[in-house]
This record gives C-alpha cells, sequence and structure tokens, in this order.
C-alpha cells in the first residue's frame, strides 16, 4: 500500500472533524525566578484541526519554539494540558506526530536509503521506505553519502524521518530556513501535498511571511506567550482589507465621507466592511459621483502581523 493510501485509510478509520489533530488548553510555562522570570507561555489555548497546513507565527521570545518543545515532550508546561487528537499527550499518543524541530542532524556517512531504513526498522515501516524516497523526490540521491546532500535535500530528508514513522500530523519548524528559491519551491509543493494530498496536519513554524501566506491554510499570531490572532489566511486578509476609488473629484468623496476617508495612491481610501461596499457604490453613483475605478485591497500577512504585534505591544 502506498505511502498516500495508508494514511487516508487510518485518517478515515477516525471521525474525521470528531476532534481537533492537536490541542493546547490553557497552557502556561515559566523560566527562571523572581526578577529574571521570563513567561514563555500565559494561559495559551489553541486548537489545530485536522487536515490543513497551520502556521505558527510569532516574532523572537513569542513563546512558539517553546510550544513545540511541550507538544514533542521535550518541555513540561507549568500548567494547562496538550492533547493529541482528542486524548492527553503521552509517548503513545506522540507516536502519531512526525516532528522535524530546528535544524535535522544525521550521519554524514549514511545515504538517505540508510537512515530511513534504520529509522523504519526501529518502527516496523520497512515497506515505507521506498514511499517516503519517492514522497520527497530523493529516489536519485537515495543511495549517495549525506554528506554530500545539498541543504534543500537534507531538510527534504529530515521531513522524510519524519513520515517514515507514518504520522497523522507532522510538526515542522522552519522548513525553510536558509534555503534557495528552488528549494523553497520545491519545500512549498511537498507540505502542500502533504496536507492536501496525503491527508496530513501540518503545523509549520516560520518567520518567512510570504512562504507562510502562500502555502498556509490558517495561521495562529502569537505575542509574548499568548495568542493575538488566529484564523483562516484569507479570512485575516480580508477583515483587514481597504477599499480604494478613483473619482473624478477626490475632494468633493473626502468632504461627503469625513473621517472614513483619506487621499492615497492617486485615489481615496474609505475605511468600511467589505459588505458595505455595494451600497457605498450605489449611494455615491446616485450622488452623482463619477467613479473610475474602485477595489478592494488585501494586505500581504506581513502587514496583518505587524499591525496585530503592534497593537498588542501597546
Amino acid at each position: 500500500m502506498s505511502l498516500q493510501a495508508q494514511n487516508v485509510a487510518r485518517s478515515n478509520a477516525d471521525d474525521p472533524g470528531s476532534e481537533a489533530a492537536v490541542a493546547f488548553l490553557s497552557v502556561s510555562k515559566a523560566f527562571g525566578r523572581g526578577g529574571g522570570l521570563v513567561q514563555a507561555l500565559d494561559g495559551l489555548s489553541l486548537s489545530i484541526p485536522r487536515g490543513v497546513v497551520y502556521g505558527l507565527l510569532g516574532p523572537n521570545g513569542a513563546g512558539k519554539s517553546t510550544l513545540l518543545r511541550i507538544l514533542a515532550g521535550l518541555l513540561r508546561p507549568d500548567r494547562g494540558e496538550v492533547q493529541i487528537f482528542g486524548e492527553t499527550a503521552s509517548p503513545r499518543q506522540r507516536a502519531r506526530l512526525g516532528m522535524l524541530i530546528e535544524s535535522p542532524s544525521f550521519y554524514p556517512f549514511l545515504s538517505a536509503r540508510e537512515h530511513l531504513q534504520m529509522l523504519a526498522r526501529a518502527r516496523g515501516t520497512l515497506s515505507l521506505v521506498e514511499p517516503v524516497l519517492q514522497r520527497i523526490g530523493l529516489q536519485a540521491a537515495a543511495d549517495k553519502a549525506v554528506s554530500g546532500y545539498s541543504l534543500g535535500m537534507k531538510q527534504r530528508l529530515g521531513i522524510g524521518c519524519a513520515l517514515i514513522g507514518q504520522p497523522e500530523a507532522i510538526v515542522l519548524d522552519e522548513p525553510t530556513n536558509g534555503l534557495d528559491p528552488d528549494g523553497i519551491l520545491e519545500m512549498r509543493a511537498l507540505i502542500h501535498d502533504l496536507a492536501h494530498r496525503d491527508s496530513l496536519t501540518v503545523l509549520l513554524s516560520s518567520h518567512l511571511l510570504d512562504e507562510v501566506e502562500r502555502v498556509c491554510d490558517r495561521v495562529a499570531i502569537l505575542q509574548r506567550g499568548v495568542l493575538i490572532a488566529e484564523g483562516a489566511v484569507a479570512d485575516l486578509l480580508d477583515r483587514d482589507g481597504r477599499f480604494w476609488l478613483k473619482v473624478e473629484a477626490p475632494e468633493v468623496l473626502l468632504a461627503r465621507l469625513g473621517d472614513k476617508a483619506e487621499a492615497g495612491d492617486d485615489g481615496v481610501y474609505v475605511r468600511i466592511e467589505r459588505a458595505e461596499v455595494p451600497d457605498l457604490i450605489q449611494s455615491l453613483a446616485q450622488a452623482g459621483v463619477r467613479i473610475h475605478e474602485a477595489k478592494w485591497i488585501k494586505p500581504d500577512l506581513e502587514t496583518v502581523f505587524l499591525s496585530e504585534t503592534r497593537e498588542a505591544r501597546r
């Protein structure tokens, strides 16, 4: 059975949608004491749905790495609970996850196939070695020593090592870190396919906001250990969009709309909800305002991220 078919079969064995892939329930974690106390996570609750690519964002010190280490069992929370597929996190439940936290390390004298075979023997999944090599695009270089691999090939092998245990969800920490443009494109395609072709849940932590916007279905933004924004990428971008008009007499429009409007980019920006746009256009047309161009302008994820984190610092 192929890697894709095995994962789909396991996913269908459960009741899809009945539970989150991963849930953090009021998780807190602090380091240090007294005046040197650092609250890395402060009662954080977060639910990651099944079958999506989920981006975890935040500035340095936001708590992302601490959260992933708690999920991996490398740290214990001071308070709160982590659930994996509806059950409290345990070694048995964590075996349902594949994890690539920080940069992968390999034996330089072993090949990709030998690395995967070594891990597969421990997990009883030797039949997955060839499907995984194909999945990560390393079949042609499968028998070459890892010491001759590029950084992108090593990142793909790291994902392969996470996949060899036949996980239902995979956690990737900065998977495109240090990759060239071609490597980033390959990684983006692989991550998309893992979720939408192989039915895996992908939890992705990254500083590359443009890549997150391109590959993630949903995102969460952390700041100082708390959740400040969460939702579908499309909804977050739509929510912070702006309506722009190019009219024949912009000064008339500015006077009519007052503090809801401001001049910019050879037109007028209007602060309204997207659902209000048709009524605005109709009212302007009835008032004799000649409209040459009108469009709803979505921000990029970087703009949303900066807006949310700056607001949280106030």
